[in-house]
């Protein structure tokens, strides 16, 4: 089955250019709703790039074919990069595109599972994790191998039911389930309350395979996920990735981090540019 639909084997060049045209995209869908999860959406692009150009078995074709790789995306209000995602592979329209966020749009700023490619609805944070731990167990029961790859967020490790899950995880070895953990440093009111770290001696101290990555440097993503790729196969393998809200944009990057970037509908077409001309 596919994993791209025009790039069998991509490069990292033509992953970099994939998060371009996800960033793009997100500026477009962004543009002119006064508010919104961009910041996020920008910080996640590289990650969604490598993840499904380059990891999932995925036919965007057949978005409900069973023997898909799932991607859950337990951050729902990152949605507006899902969406991109699922643009970029032809399963979202350009009608769709252009109504997210607004009133009875098919496209909410936090997603909904009837939305085609995506696999749970989001936002209610720190369950994202055990849902993944669900579907590996329910993928072996029926024989299957397909991969779940679970995104979430540093905010999330504050959740006791995601520390739950990855002991579970690890205790029914559950070799086919990748956490992937966005470590942007905010959360809904400002920076991250409880400090985390080691986050990744934490995660190895729960069994799990780790690497730890600059989540905006795609070589390095690239990398990581193959270094997880050789631990022993009744282990879950975590992606901590360190990511900057805003990436590609430097007056985002700059801006307060929370929850919600505030941009004038006047600044768009002025920080649209500065993408453009920070295109890497």
């Amino acid at each position: 089955m596919l994993t791209h639909p025009t790039v069998d084997s991509p490069t990292v060049a033509d992953l970099r250019d994939i998060a371009f045209r996800l960033r793009s995209t997100m500026m477009r869908m962004a543009a002119d709703k006064g508010e919104g999860y961009i910041a996020q959406g920008l910080g996640i692009a590289d990650v969604l790039a490598v993840i499904y150009f380059r990891q999932l078995r995925f036919d965007p074709t057949d978005p409900d074919w069973v023997g898909r790789d799932r991607f859950l995306m337990s951050t729902g209000h990152y949605s507006i990069a899902l969406y991109a995602v699922l643009a970029e592979l032809g399963i979202l329209t350009e009608d769709q595109i252009a109504d997210y966020g607004l009133n009875g749009s098919e496209l909410p700023m936090s997603t909904f599972d009837q939305t085609p490619g995506v696999e749970i609805t989001g936002g209610s944070l720190g369950h994202g994790l055990g849902q993944g731990v669900g579907m590996a167990l329910g993928i072996r029961l029926d024989g299957g191998d397909q991969r779940i790859i679970v995104e979430l967020s540093d905010g999330e490790l504050q959740e006791g039911a995601t520390w739950e899950s990855a002991m579970s995880a690890a205790s029914f070895g559950l070799g086919g389930l990748t956490a992937v953990v966005d470590c942007n440093g905010i959360q809904a009111d400002g920076p991250i309350v409880l400090d985390m770290e080691p986050i990744a001696d934490k995660w190895a101290a729960f069994g799990w395979a780790v690497q730890e990555v600059d989540g905006n440097d795609i070589d390095a993503l690239v990398a990581g996920f193959d270094a997880l790729s050789q631990a022993p196969a009744d282990r879950p393998r975590v992606l901590i990735t360190r990511t900057t809200p805003g990436t590609g944009v430097p007056t985002l990057v700059t801006r307060e981090r929370a929850h919600f970037v505030r941009v004038a509908d006047n600044e768009w077409a002025g920080l649209i540019a500065e993408l453009e001309e920070n295109r890497g």
